[in-house]
């Protein structure tokens, strides 16, 4: 998201601001759920029966989706009725937190690798487009790739030593 968007000096003129926040929320949301989504089925399973890649990748798209329209259904609740300046100061804020940024710097290519993954395994394994677990699996890899995309800006920022440009881990 960091480097589609554009920054002004100051937040009252931020352009594209109920974007900017909109898909921040949105994205973190999809993360959320996905995570939750991997917990939930991972403990179910776990004790049950065993776990497929498949069965993994269904139940992360599933809670992905999830966590997407609930975080958009709080941003809806949050910011009903708030002035223009709220929104410019809030996406603002998001566009110059370089933790954020760094997340959105990791994260969105771990999504697209993990779409790349799931997709040319059901092509070579099975002929299908959709790869594994299907449109489920397909969205369960964006989920998951932007979480393995995460904890690669993480390891990269305190065990790598990789600091941002305020020379803050």
């Amino acid at each position: 998201m960091s480097h589609f968007y554009p920054t002004s000096e100051y937040a009252e003129d931020q352009p594209l601001s109920r974007t900017i926040l909109t898909t921040h929320v949105l994205s973190r949301g999809f993360q959320l759920g996905t995570a939750i989504g991997l917990l939930n089925t991972g403990a179910a399973y776990l004790l049950k029966r065993q776990l497929t890649t498949a069965i993994l990748l269904r139940s992360a798209g599933t809670g992905g989706l999830i966590g997407t329209g609930i975080a958009g259904a709080g941003l809806v609740a949050r910011m009903w009725g708030r002035e223009e300046i709220e929104w410019k100061d809030r996406s603002w804020r998001i566009r110059y937190n370089t933790g954020q940024v760094a997340i959105d710097n990791w994260a969105e290519p771990g999504a697209a690798l993990g779409v790349l993954v799931v997709a040319s395994r059901g092509v070579v394994g099975s002929g299908s487009v959709m790869g594994v677990g299907g449109l489920r699996g397909l969205v369960g890899g964006a989920g998951v790739g932007s979480l393995v995309g995460i904890v690669g800006c993480m390891a990269a920022r305190r065990v790598l030593g990789v600091k941002d440009a305020n020379g803050e881990l």
